[in-house]
């Protein structure tokens, strides 16, 4: 009788490879645009320099996840959950972050030497119904929102 092998081959779309990622995995430069990623549960990932512009993460759990210098600008993220994430140095400009938890989550700037860079943008974004409990602020651009 011939053996059959089985081969563990890498997820093919963006939702499925998140799914794999193990505890605290990182990712760097990875562009997620057009991807759909609703409801997405990444474990705790680091994410650096990825694009999420315009992505669609309704309902994503994305709790105690790292975006540091990640483009997350008009991403729709109403209904998601960032509870004790960190967004550093993040472009959040026109992001829709309606009814959203960011319950302890720090939001802010990285380091860079230079003071007017690597502040986190979040002018424009929408926070209607946002649960903002123990939100940390350190400068952010364009907060609070204009109603």
């Amino acid at each position: 009788m011939p053996v059959r092998l089985w081969s563990m081959t890498a997820p093919t779309d963006a939702r499925r490879r998140l799914a794999a990622l193990p505890l605290y995995a990182g990712l760097n430069g990875e562009d997620f645009a057009g991807q759909d990623l609703t409801s997405v549960r990444p474990l705790q990932v680091r994410f650096t320099r990825c694009s999420f512009g315009g992505v669609d993460l309704r309902h994503a759990t994305l709790d105690g996840c790292s975006f540091t210098f990640c483009d997350l600008s008009g991403a729709d993220l109403r209904g998601a959950s960032l509870r004790g994430a960190r967004l550093s140095a993040c472009d959040l400009r026109a992001a829709d972050l309606r009814a959203e938890d960011l319950s302890y989550a720090r939001i802010g700037r990285v380091n860079t030497g230079r003071p007017s860079y690597g502040l986190t943008d979040a002018t424009g974004v929408r926070l209607d119904g946002a649960l903002l409990r123990d939100v940390q602020l350190v400068d952010v651009i364009g907060w609070p929102p204009e109603p």
